[in-house]
C-alpha cells in the first residue's frame, strides 16, 4: 500500500520506547539544571541579587542600555528597509547595469559579518578624513552600530522582497497589464505590497535579529543593553544575575516586537482582504489584494 509519509507509523513496541526515551531525556536534562543551580547557588543568592533591584542599577545602567538598544535597532530597520525596497527594486530593474550593481551590493553585504562592518564604519570615522570630524565623538557608537546593521540587514530585506515578488502567481502580473499599469507599476503597486504581506513572518525574524545583533556594539564601546549591564558588574555586582537580567530584557523587547509585528500583519491582511478595486483606484497607487480584486477589476475595465 502507496503511503505519503516518509516513515513508517510507529507500533506500539515503538511507542513505548519513545515514551522511556522522552522521560529519561526530561529526568537528564531536569539533572543537569538542578547541578548548574547547586553549583551556582553561592552567586544567586539573595545577596547576588540586592544590588540590581536599587533605583541606581535601572537608572544608570539597565534603563540607558534599553534605550540605547531600541534607539539603534529602531534607526537600522527603518535605514535598512528603505535600503531593502532600493535594492530589491534595482535587482528587478529592466536596465542591465543597475540590476548588476544592486546584484553585487545585495550579495557583497550579505557574505560581510555584521561585527566587520561595524568595525569597519566605526574605524573609518575614528581615523580617517573627513568623517573623523563629520561626526561627533560621542555618537561615533552610534553611527557605527546603524550603519554595520544598515546594510547587513537592508541586503537581506532585499532579497526576502525580491523572493515574496518572485513567489507570486503570474495571473497578477497579468492582470495589472490588462488593466493599462506598465510592469514597474505592477511591480510596485500590485506585486510589492503583496509581497511585503507574505513575507512578514520572515521580515519580523530580521527585526529580532535586528535588535539581538545591537549587542555587536559591546566591541566598539556603544553603550547598548549588554554593555550596560558588563558596566554594571565590573562596579562590584555578581555577573550572572546581571546577566540574566539582561537576558530577560532581551527577551521581552524582543517578544513585544514581534506580537506588534503579528498584529500589523493581521490588520494589513484584513484591510486589503476581499476589496474590490477600481481601474481608478490601480491608477492612483491603491493596493490590489489578490487575483480575485484584480479580475474584478479586469471585467470592470472590459464591461466599461
Amino acid at each position: 500500500m502507496s503511503t505519503t509519509v516518509l516513515f513508517d507509523v510507529p507500533g506500539p513496541k515503538a511507542l513505548r520506547r519513545h515514551r522511556v526515551i522522552g522521560i529519561v531525556g526530561v529526568l537528564i536534562g531536569v539533572a543537569l539544571i538542578a547541578a548548574l543551580i547547586y553549583g551556582l547557588r553561592s552567586q544567586l543568592g539573595w545577596d547576588a541579587w540586592s544590588a540590581i533591584f536599587t533605583g541606581q542599577a535601572w537608572a544608570d545602567y539597565f534603563l540607558p542600555g534599553i534605550v540605547n538598544t531600541v534607539q539603534a535597532a529602531a534607526a537600522a530597520l527603518i535605514l535598512a528597509s528603505l535600503l531593502g525596497l532600493v535594492l530589491a527594486l534595482g535587482r528587478m530593474s529592466f536596465v542591465r547595469p543597475v540590476r548588476w550593481v544592486c546584484s553585487v551590493l545585495v550579495e557583497f553585504f550579505r557574505a560581510v559579518p555584521v561585527l566587520m562592518a561595524m568595525l569597519f564604519f566605526y574605524y573609518l570615522m575614528v581615523f580617517a578624513e573627513p568623517f573623523a570630524t563629520l561626526v561627533d565623538p560621542s555618537l561615533k557608537g552610534l553611527v557605527g552600530v546603524i550603519a554595520g546593521l544598515t546594510f547587513y540587514n537592508g541586503a537581506v530585506m532585499a532579497e526576502l522582497l525580491r523572493a515574496g515578488v518572485s513567489s507570486l502567481p503570474k495571473g497578477q502580473t497579468e492582470a495589472g497589464l490588462a488593466i493599462g499599469l506598465s510592469l514597474g507599476q505592477t511591480r510596485r503597486i500590485i506585486l510589492l505590497p503583496q509581497a511585503i504581506t507574505a513575507m512578514m513572518p520572515a521580515l519580523v525574524s530580521q527585526l529580532v535579529i535586528i535588535v539581538k545583533d545591537t549587542a555587536l556594539g559591546y566591541i566598539i564601546t556603544y553603550p547598548e543593553l549588554l554593555r550596560s549591564a558588563t558596566n554594571l558588574s565590573s562596579g562590584g555586582t555578581n555577573i550572572i544575575p546581571v546577566f540574566l537580567v539582561a537576558a530577560l530584557l532581551f527577551i521581552v523587547i524582543n517578544y513585544a516586537l514581534s506580537r506588534f509585528a503579528e498584529h500589523l500583519q493581521d490588520r494589513m491582511r484584513k484591510r486589503r482582504g476581499g476589496k474590490a478595486v477600481t481601474i481608478e483606484e490601480a491608477h492612483q497607487g491603491s493596493f490590489l489584494a489578490d487575483e480575485g480584486a484584480l479580475e474584478e477589476a479586469v471585467d470592470q475595465h472590459h464591461h466599461a
